[in-house]
């Protein structure tokens, strides 16, 4: 009898939690491959659950030395990931109306919405909260448009089509890697990689010079400069910069009012912080992002503070206040 989608997934997903445990013996290699070669649905089913698994991952760490990858939840992971089959099904189902070819499909994101997208090529793209982007696959490219927002992208190697997104007068071209693209409002694009190698440029503008940029690596492209800046940046800080991908929002020195900013982004219930030197606080640790009263209340107890929750807002404020 042939297998079902549904028993096809759930043995991905126990496949997807092995080798997140570790190097597969020579038997198990084998059995692998032997299980990917017996149905042609498999190996699809296979890379839809991997690119899923990079959301499944909890951190367990704050601080300087913080690194979601090293606590991840294996014993729970199976499930996590056969959940995550029917919601990466319902993401395609959901946008079945929208042509692929020769249109555009749009995928986006409300405030506090993390939404994974799996794309025809094996690719799968991540969006962020508040997130907009359009998708345009053709025989010769593929191409990504991010209106707004941020959004993290692994792309499926041995590609023969160029890779691109663009943001505002920005374009990042690669053929297979993994790398974030962030466009907010009165911001410059941001590019981060985590594997790979991309290229960021202005193509309308010659007199910018392309920047290429590997692995642990950040590419600063502000809108009206004539140089794309680019540094490389410690993997702390790189895991931190991608806890969204986890549900969570990771600080290490920001102020307090970068803090309250960045969780505006999640939410509308706003944070107000009633006293300046309260603001200039720096903050480390790791939060849920869609929980911003428990942050505002943890933080106030850090700072010998108190948080005061009302209708649509936190206030944060010294003993003292009113």
């Amino acid at each position: 009898m042939r297998e079902t989608a549904r028993e096809i997934d759930n043995e991905a997903a126990a496949w997807v939690v092995r080798l997140d445990r570790g190097p597969l013996t020579g038997e198990q290699e084998r059995e692998f491959h032997a299980w990917l070669a017996g149905d042609s649905r498999r190996l699809g089913a296979f890379g839809r659950l991997s690119g899923f698994s990079l959301i499944t991952e909890r951190s367990g760490a704050v601080g300087t030395d913080f690194d979601p990858a090293e606590f991840t939840p294996l014993h729970s992971r199976r499930k996590l990931l056969q959940v995550g089959a029917i919601a990466a099904a319902a993401v395609i189902g959901g946008a079945a109306e929208l042509e692929f070819l020769p249109h555009a499909k749009k995928f986006q994101t409300i405030k506090g919405e993390l939404k994974v997208i799996p794309l025809e090529d094996g690719s799968v793209v991540t969006l962020n909260t508040d997130s907009a982007i359009a998708v345009n696959y053709t025989d010769r490219q593929r191409s990504i448009q991010l209106y707004r927002g941020e959004a993290l992208f692994d792309v499926a190697k041995g590609q023969n089509r160029p890779f691109t997104v663009a943001a505002d007068d920005t374009q990042i071209t690669v053929v297979g890697t993994s790398f974030t693209v962030r466009r907010l409002e009165s911001s410059p694009v941001q590019v981060l990689v985590r594997e790979g190698i991309v290229e960021v440029s202005k193509p309308n503008r010659a007199e910018v010079t392309p920047v290429r940029i590997s692995a642990n690596n950040l590419a600063i492209a502000p809108q009206h400069e004539v140089e794309i800046a680019a540094r490389p940046i410690a993997s702390t800080e790189l895991h931190r910069a991608l806890a969204w991908e986890t549900g969570m929002i990771a600080f290490e020195g920001e102020t307090l009012a970068q803090a309250t900013a960045e969780f505006a982004r999640y939410s509308d219930v706003k944070i107000t912080i009633e006293d300046e030197q309260l603001a200039r606080e720096p903050i480390t640790g790791l939060f849920r992002a869609s929980d911003p009263v428990d942050f505002a209340e943890k933080i106030a107890i850090s700072l010998d503070a108190k948080a005061k929750v009302e209708e649509g807002q936190v206030r944060i404020m010294r003993r003292d206040q009113e």
